[in-house]
Formats: structure tokens, C-alpha cells, sequence
């Protein structure tokens, strides 16, 4: 991945009464768009420097990336943005197909009309992203695409699992949206999600959310396997089983 500048935006203007959630949101940022990369340190007087705040704002805002898995503070040299490791990536990719197959499927049986509107608008909007956007953009219209999804699921408690990993599902999405072969092949696979849903098929709708995340998962961890020089043979992602309900009165 190429590094990119720390330009004058990075530059936070302060406003007390959200100066951490931007501090934040500016550190955060700037690791996703691979303005600081994976093992770099981050040194708090530098940090300091950069955003024109305090120590203790920055000082926050790193234990909470941390506590994202963007931070890591893996030796007495303080903090730097964390390594995922292929390993690391691959469980992610494995949960990721279980749980957001699962959101799929749910949402497929549960969605109302206004629901699959939205689902629909948000495709359209990644669409343009991905044809005019900076990564910044597809990214958030990605998750725009998936915040309808858990919305509309119903099952709670897997849309909060996901969540929780949000930031490192954004990270590797933000990998593997950024190679010229995955944008446009990207937007194919979620349309073939919302047709499946439109035609009310939860399994065939299960069985593209599925393709969808291996395909990603394949493009970001080649990425990753020559990024890190790594040779180890890395074990599949395992396949979701999804059964078909049984009939009333089998």
C-alpha cells in the first residue's frame, strides 16, 4: 500500500465540548486512508504536534483505538498502529461469513418495503462511490450499505457482535477496496445480495453474503501474504452450513 501525506487537515479545530471524538475520529481516519501504517509508532509529542492538542486528548484516543484493535501497545516503545496478522485476517473473514450470512439470510425473512428501499439507495451509493470516490467515501458507503442490513435483520445481538468489530472490518475492506481488481467486482457482489433478497430466497441471499466476504477475504489476504513476506500455509476459511427449514408437519 502506498503511504499517503499528513496534510493541514489533519490538523484538528478545536471545539471543547467534542475535541476527543475528533482527536478520535482524525487518528482513526488517518489509519484507515493508510496515512500512518501498520507498525508505525505513534509517538505521543508528535501526535501532539500534528493534531495541536493535548497529550491527554491523544493519549485517550489511542486506549480507545486500542481497545478497536487499530492500537497496539506491544513493547516498552509505547503504542503503534497494530499488524494484522493472516491469521488474524482470516478469522475475521471466517466470522464475518457466519455472522453477516446470518444478518442476511434475517433480513431477507424480515425486511419491510421501506427496508429494502433503503437497502437499494445504499447499493446505488456505493456504486457512485466506487466509480468517483476517494476510499474515505466507498468506505462509508459500504458500511451504509451493512447499517441498513443490521437494521433491518432483527437479530440484535449479531448486528452488536459486528459492530464490535467494526474497525477492523473496515480496515481490511479498506485493503481490499483499494486493489484496481476488487471495486468494480465488489459492487457486482452486492447486487447479486439485494436481487437475492428481492426475490425472497434467504438461502440463495445467505449463499451471496458468503461469496461475497470469501472474494474479499481472498483479495486482502494475498495483499497481506506479500505485504508481511509471510509463506506459512494458512488454513481455509470454513463454509457456513445453512440448513433449509424443515416442513410443518415433517
Amino acid at each position: 500500500m502506498k503511504r499517503l501525506p499528513l496534510d493541514d487537515s489533519f490538523k484538528v479545530n478545536r471545539n471543547p465540548v467534542t475535541l476527543r471524538e475528533i482527536v478520535l475520529d482524525k487518528l482513526r481516519s488517518a489509519i484507515m486512508n493508510f496515512q500512518l501504517l501498520p507498525g508505525d509508532r505513534l509517538v505521543e509529542r508528535d501526535l501532539c504536534d500534528r493534531l495541536g492538542v493535548s497529550r491527554t486528548s491523544v493519549r485517550e484516543a489511542l486506549r480507545h483505538l486500542e481497545s478497536e484493535g487499530l492500537v497496539e501497545f506491544a513493547d516498552a516503545k509505547g503504542p503503534r498502529v497494530a499488524i494484522i496478522t493472516l491469521e488474524d485476517a482470516r478469522d475475521i473473514y471466517e466470522l464475518r461469513c457466519v455472522l453477516e450470512g446470518l444478518i442476511v439470510q434475517l433480513f431477507t425473512l424480515n425486511a419491510k418495503a421501506k427496508d429494502i428501499r433503503a437497502l437499494e439507495k445504499a447499493l446505488d451509493e456505493n456504486r457512485k462511490a466506487l466509480n468517483e470516490g476517494e476510499l474515505t467515501q466507498v468506505l462509508d458507503s459500504v458500511q451504509g450499505f451493512y447499517d441498513v442490513l443490521l437494521e433491518g435483520s432483527g437479530n440484535h445481538v449479531a448486528a452488536t457482535q459486528l459492530r464490535q468489530l467494526q474497525a477492523r472490518i473496515s480496515y481490511l475492506r479498506a485493503t481490499s477496496v483499494s486493489q484496481e481488481n476488487r471495486r468494480g467486482a465488489s459492487n457486482q457482489e452486492m447486487e447479486r445480495i439485494v436481487a437475492a433478497i428481492k426475490s425472497g430466497d434467504p438461502l440463495a441471499a445467505h449463499q451471496a453474503s458468503v461469496d461475497h466476504v470469501r472474494a474479499a477475504a481472498k483479495v486482502a489476504l494475498d495483499y497481506l501474504r506479500l505485504k508481511q513476506n509471510d509463506t506459512s500455509k494458512l488454513r481455509d476459511i470454513a463454509t457456513p452450513i445453512v440448513q433449509k427449514e424443515p416442513r410443518i408437519g415433517s
